[in-house]
């Protein structure tokens, strides 16, 4: 039997989408959670001296993304066929682009500094990474409310993540963007991801 072991703080952050992944999927892991403090005496034991890592049969995983796609590909949420998967990264790596844009806002060490490109973000280059993806979903959703197929995929949780963090950015974020909203409404709806939004840990980000 595969086993699955998943490393990262205790925070929702990269981490995120693959335990949304799991969720969905209702496969059982094992979770690692490291405050802030207790990082440095771990970091040693990980490949890239990064997380979040997944040990999967015995070796270690880095990078997020790559974790999630192979996850999805376990789990039946990657597309169902070699175009349709083709379809889901695309839109993977949108998502990815905009995920990256919004951790270095967020995680900005100088107050005043994170307050600007905060303010920067969300005025001027938010619309940009949103107007593309409402674009790739009606583009690939087949009239329905997921990204690719008209089926639940990994990047519908992805997306589902970004979009948590950007409402607690600015809880008017999303307003423009009906296909968008639309979305992460039929996600919230899932049996399996409201029994995981009601039980996992409470974290500030």
């Amino acid at each position: 039997m595969s086993t699955y072991k998943l490393t990262y703080f205790n925070a929702r952050g990269r981490a995120e989408v693959c335990r949304l992944i799991f969720a969905a999927a209702g496969q059982k892991y094992e979770e690692i959670r490291y405050e802030l403090h207790e990082w440095p005496s771990h970091k040693h034991e990980t490949p890239l001296g990064h997380i979040p890592v997944l040990e999967y049969e015995d070796v270690k995983l880095p990078q997020s993304v790559s974790i999630a796609r192979f996850l999805a590909k376990q789990f039946q949420l990657a597309g169902r066929d070699n175009f349709e998967q083709a379809k889901v990264d695309a839109v993977g790596d949108t998502i990815g682009d905009a995920m990256s844009k919004y951790m270095s806002v967020r995680f900005e060490r100088d107050e005043i500094k994170r307050r600007e490109v905060t303010k920067k973000f969300l005025d001027e280059e938010l619309s940009k990474y949103l107007q593309n993806l409402e674009i790739l979903g009606k583009l690939y959703s087949n009239g329905g409310p997921f990204f690719v197929g008209n089926q639940l995929t990994w990047v519908d949780l992805f997306f589902y993540d970004l979009g948590e963090k950007l409402l607690e950015l600015d809880d008017n974020s999303l307003n423009n963007y009906r296909w968008l909203r639309q979305n992460r409404a039929e996600v919230e709806k899932q049996p399996r991801i409201v029994a995981y939004l009601k039980t996992r840990p409470k974290t500030p980000f």
